[in-house]
């Protein structure tokens, strides 16, 4: 009996090295996929001037690179590749808490129209011809408008589930606002203002700055703080109102403080991007088939195999052909497949 605490103790030790090792192994294979991202291209740049670039602009150590070349990475790939990092992350973070708290599988970051809402802010951006920024901040407004807008419904309608009352509510705010971009395609001019609108509602890195990634930055990590603090509350949530309540988590405080980190972190991103679907409904799947149901570890793999996810799919996105193609349209083309698989498997379920 007396080497029963001691190989416990053993187990445990061996569960936390194996993590650390993990988490490691998975930051070691960004780091490696964000240099090639960085390196290849239509303007292939060797590692040596790689190296010379990036130290030089990023810690001031001597060197001499062509400019083209200093161009091309700082300029152009660079902030995609951070850009890329940041919005998957983003997204694939917010998926897996919609998941958990509205305890549904099919559950992603527009559920609850905020990519339908930050949508309309864009596209009436461009159909009143203002600038970049000015387009970026009414797509985050109307992302967050269009939440407070669903869970202003919530509260209205209080003798239904207030989970399936939530989901229903962004059905039909997200078929309001989807109306409401399909009417300003009719309006809009079909030979400028049009191909912008269909571009940017598909989703693409190419226009992205490092200023831009800067703005939305502090609202991302203003979003992922709750969600990463209270990681283990989601755990209790995804058992049910009443099962978490009976263990001590107050539901009706717990749920609206993590919608609204989730919606925070994809408003921020859908207005830098533009809408890029299925990210935040399959990534956690994946993580959730390597590393388990606990929240404890899902959430911190969603974030790296999200960041990698995008990064990967927007490689291929400027690389595959002789024209860019727009994420939306590739993380389709993969998620769909993925996601028809693992019905097949019996495996679409949370938890």
């Amino acid at each position: 009996m007396s080497r029963e605490p001691a190989v416990a103790a053993g187990a445990a030790r061996t569960q936390r090295s194996l993590r650390v090792s993990a988490a490691l192994l998975a930051g070691a294979a960004l780091l490696m996929l964000s240099v090639l991202a960085l390196a290849v291209g239509r303007y292939p740049v060797p590692l040596a001037d790689l190296a010379n670039v990036l130290g030089h602009r990023l810690f001031g150590l001597p060197g001499r690179v062509p400019a083209p070349v200093e161009t091309v990475v700082m300029q152009v790939r660079l902030p995609r590749v951070v850009a890329a990092l940041v919005v998957g992350a983003a997204l694939s973070a917010a998926g897996a808490t919609y998941q958990g708290l509205f305890r549904n599988p099919l559950v992603s970051p527009d559920i609850l129209g905020v990519s339908a809402g930050a949508g309309l802010g864009a596209v009436l951006g461009i159909y009143l011809g203002l600038p970049v920024a000015p387009i970026q901040a009414l797509a985050f407004l109307g992302g967050l408008g269009a939440v407070a807008a669903v869970y202003g419904v919530g509260l209205a309608v209080r003798r239904h589930d207030p989970v399936l009352t939530l989901v229903l509510a962004g059905v039909a705010v997200g078929a309001v606002l989807g109306a409401g971009i399909s009417l300003l395609k009719v309006m809009a001019d079909p030979y400028n203002q049009l191909p912008a609108i269909t571009f940017w509602l598909l989703g693409s890195l190419s226009s992205v700055t490092l200023g831009d990634v800067g703005a939305v930055l502090p609202m991302m990590l203003l979003g992922l703080a709750p969600l990463v603090l209270l990681r283990w509350r989601m755990n209790l949530m995804s058992l049910g109102d009443e099962e978490a309540r009976a263990l001590g988590v107050e539901t009706r405080i717990l749920r609206p403080v993590l919608i609204a980190g989730a919606t925070l972190v994809t408003a921020a991103a859908v207005s830098m991007t533009g809408v890029i679907g299925w990210i935040g409904l399959i990534v956690p799947h994946i993580a959730r088939l390597l590393v388990g149901p606990d929240y404890r570890r899902l959430l911190p793999a969603s974030l790296i195999l999200g960041a990698g996810y995008l990064l990967t799919v927007d490689l291929i996105a400027r690389t595959a052909g002789t024209i860019e193609v727009p994420l939306g349209i590739l993380t389709a083309l993969v998620g769909a497949p993925f996601f028809l698989w693992l019905l097949a498997a019996g495996r679409g379920r949370v938890g």
